[in-house]
Order: C-alpha cells, then sequence, then structure tokens
C-alpha cells in the first residue's frame, strides 16, 4: 500500500552545499546594474570590487588593519595561494578531518613537499585543537562542508602564536563566528553561505600574514596566479580591487546584491540565526526518529550549515544504496535537490542550511523526508 505524500512542498527545494541557494528575494533583476562589456579597470569596475571587499569587511566585523582581496578559483584558489606563499618558513602541521582538509594536506606533503605534521579524525569527528603546536603554522578547514562537523570556537588558539594560522572556512563565513584575532589568513567563496556566484574566493590576511609575506620568499617557483608581492612588498592593489586576473563583473554584481539583502535582514546576527533556526529544525526531526542522526558525533561540533546526516536503521542492508535511493525519490518529486552525500563521504545525507535557505522550506521538505524513508524501507 502507497504510503501517503505530504501536502505541503518547499516554495524552493534548492539544498545544495554548493553553489547554494540564492537570497530569498532574489531575482535576475538583480543583476541589471553590472557594467557587462566594461573594463574591470575602469572606474565603475574598480568601485564595484572595491565595494564587494569593503561589504565583505563591514558585514563581517573584520579589523580595519587586515587585508582583502578578490582572487581566482573560487576557495580553492585562495587556500592554495596562501599555502604557496607563506608556508615553508617554519614546521607546518596540517589538520583535516573531511575531503577538503584532506586535500590541503596533499598541496602540502605531496606538492610543495613539506615534511608537516598531519593530524586526521574520521568523518564525523575532529581534531582537538588544544594539542596542536601554534608556534608552527597550522593550517586546517573551520567547517568541514562533506562531514558537517565544525571548530566550536577558536578559544584555544593563543594569542602569542609564533607560526600563521590559515584557516579554509568556505562554509563558515557568513554563519559562524570567526575570531579574527586568532586566523591569520581566512578564504572563503561566494556561492556558500551568501549563496553567490562561483569561480571567485577571498583572502583575508592579518597583519602578521602580510610581515610573513614580506619578509619570506618560498623555494618554490611561484605562478603569477599566487604572486601577493612584488619586490618583497604587498602588492597592494590586489586588496583594493586590482584583481591578478579578470574577474566576472556579473559576478560581483550577484555578490554586491548577497551583502545589500544581508544588510537589509540585520548584519550578521542574522544570517546566524536563520542558518541556527535551519539547522535547528533538521536536528529537532532527527531527535524524535531513531532511523536517522547527524553524522557529527559531538553536538558542540554541528553544523549549522553543511548538515550532513546517517541512516541508522538497522534494516538497512547497503547503506549507500539506500541513501542515494531516498534522495533520488526527493528529487524526483521537486522536493529537495542535490542533497546526497559527499562522494568521499559516509553514505547519507547533506542538507544545506546556510542563511540563503528558508526555514519554511526545511520545514517543508523534512516530512517529505519521512516519506521518502518509508516508502524506501518498505521496498
Amino acid at each position: 500500500m502507497a504510503i501517503q505524500k505530504p501536502a505541503t512542498r518547499p516554495a524552493n527545494p534548492r539544498f545544495s552545499s554548493g553553489p547554494c541557494a540564492k537570497p530569498p528575494t532574489w531575482s535576475l533583476d538583480a543583476l541589471k546594474d553590472a557594467p557587462l562589456g566594461r573594463s574591470h579597470r575602469a572606474a565603475v569596475g574598480k568601485e564595484k570590487l572595491k565595494a564587494a571587499i569593503e561589504g565583505t569587511r563591514d558585514v563581517l566585523g573584520i579589523p580595519a588593519d587586515y587585508k582583502i582581496g578578490i582572487v581566482p578559483a573560487s576557495d580553492t584558489g585562495a587556500v592554495e595561494m596562501a599555502m604557496w606563499s607563506l608556508l615553508g618558513e617554519r614546521p607546518v602541521q596540517m589538520v583535516a578531518w573531511e575531503s577538503f582538509g584532506a586535500g590541503w594536506v596533499t598541496d602540502c606533503v605531496k606538492q610543495l613537499k613539506i615534511e608537516a605534521t598531519t593530524r586526521t579524525a574520521e568523518y564525523g569527528e575532529i581534531v582537538d585543537m588544544a594539542t596542536l603546536d601554534y608556534d608552527q603554522d597550522v593550517v586546517f578547514t573551520w567547517n568541514g562542508t562533506t562531514s558537517g562537523v565544525r571548530v566550536p570556537n577558536g578559544d584555544v588558539i593563543p594569542a602569542d602564536r609564533a607560526g600563521l594560522t590559515i584557516c579554509d572556512a568556505t562554509s563558515a563565513a557568513f554563519a559562524q563566528d570567526l575570531p579574527w584575532d586568532k586566523l591569520d589568513v581566512t578564504t572563503f567563496s561566494w556561492q556558500k553561505v551568501m549563496g553567490g556566484e562561483a569561480a571567485h574566493g577571498m583572502l583575508i590576511l592579518s597583519p602578521r600574514a602580510v610581515e610573513r609575506l614580506e619578509s619570506y620568499t618560498p623555494a618554490w617557483p611561484m605562478p603569477k596566479i599566487f604572486r601577493l608581492t612584488k619586490a618583497g612588498k604587498l602588492i597592494d592593489g590586489i586588496f583594493t580591487g586590482a584583481t591578478i586576473n579578470t574577474p566576472s563583473m556579473l559576478c560581483v554584481e550577484d555578490y554586491l546584491f548577497a551583502l545589500n539583502w544581508a544588510k537589509s535582514i540585520g548584519g550578521l546576527d542574522a544570517l546566524q540565526m536563520r542558518a541556527n533556526a535551519n539547522a535547528q529544525a533538521i536536528w529537532n526531526f532527527c531527535a524524535t526518529r531513531d532511523w536517522i542522526d547527524n553524522l557529527a558525533v559531538n553536538k558542540a561540533t554541528w553544523s549549522n550549515t553543511s548538515v550532513c546526516l546517517k541512516f541508522t536503521d538497522p534494516r538497512i542492508e547497503d547503506g549507500a544504496a539506500f541513501a542515494k535511493a531516498v534522495a533520488k525519490r526527493l528529487e524526483a518529486e521537486g522536493i529537495a535537490l542535490d542533497i546526497g552525500a559527499y562522494r568521499d563521504a559516509p553514505a547519507g545525507l547533506r542538507i544545506w542550511c546556510g542563511a540563503t535557505v528558508e526555514t519554511s522550506d526545511i520545514e517543508a521538505m523534512l516530512p517529505w523526508l519521512d516519506w521518502a524513508f518509508q516508502s524506501e524501507i518498505a521496498t
């Protein structure tokens, strides 16, 4: 006998973890002021790029003496630019608990060939950040997009550290508290919490990171696209809107819309509250069912953006096939798109809860998750 389908549907079924849902008030009309067909070095282009940088500083509360740059190749480009430019001056500790962090380990050990100390944890768990030596450089991911695990806070990072902290914050920025005084390099991309377009990364440098850049020259060749200094001085134009290569002014306009939307709803506090409410709806759902649970083990590390779930029903024989079948049912019904677990992660679901997602859509989707589970377990 067929299980009855819920009556209510999400208005927006987009729960992808990147690119993520657009802000609720977005439309193509938001891009009408993009200076298309114009040079990004023309006055209007420079003005837009500088507005994106200063808007980022304003919404995130980034200190005035930190440098903010728009760089190529999304968050990946920003992280690799930092690693290639800054690592090698002192010992390095690489920290990973999911696939993207593991990728940075590969960059360091196999590409840069640095004999780093590597600290890892399984999916759903996290490395004890208090056990790290912060007199060495530390590279880590704040929020594990593919594992749903985040650093609870930066309390264990000492203020008087000798090393640099290099933090991939692409799924954390705008939704979680980032302690700027504890982060020397921070990176993220527009297509996550702000629902912007892909291909552009943000690189944020503390004064300590700038000092390292101007006093240390890496031993390896530096591609032009990674070069942040010239003649031993920071190329300051990168951090005022003179990008290394040609940016998409259409994407810049889209990001400016997202920043203005964030300001209009109350800024960073409002963004965090929206993400928290979205995640809480899923956590409440899981708490009342014995067949699904958070992949993250410790509640203090549960992500409020990339919420990763695992099926726990003992009747499930093939976890990967079952999770894919549930996700396929939801997609076929137009209820939830792109919520399968990341390819390297344990079998399950990954539901994006960033600030551009409406809590009402999460709440409308969850009864359908019940339906999809019950339908699949009955087959």
